[in-house]
């Protein structure tokens, strides 16, 4: 295996995982900081209260987005077990 088909590999099993990390991480991002406004804004100083909301978000997140991701994951994979040959060979 060339180091070409290696780094060939890794870039695209990185540009992946952003892309299937990146809505999420958006989504609890925008929840924690409208909770953190929220809690500025009412002088709530409650610790856990920051948690349970991005959780529960990024939970249904998962649900909504989670076909797209499995997809996205899986051609992924599929494109690693159809080039294996190119790579080893």
């Amino acid at each position: 295996m060339s180091a070409e088909a290696v780094i060939s590999i890794a870039q695209n099993g990185v540009y992946t995982i952003l892309i299937v990390a990146g809505p999420l991480l958006l989504i609890a991002l925008a929840v924690g900081l409208a909770v953190s406004i929220f809690q500025a804004t009412t002088q709530i100083q409650e610790q856990t209260l920051a948690f349970i909301p991005k959780i529960v978000a990024v939970l249904v997140g998962l649900v909504v987005m989670g076909p797209w991701i499995l997809s996205k994951l899986l051609s992924y994979a599929s494109d690693i077990f159809q080039n294996l040959t190119r790579f080893v060979g």
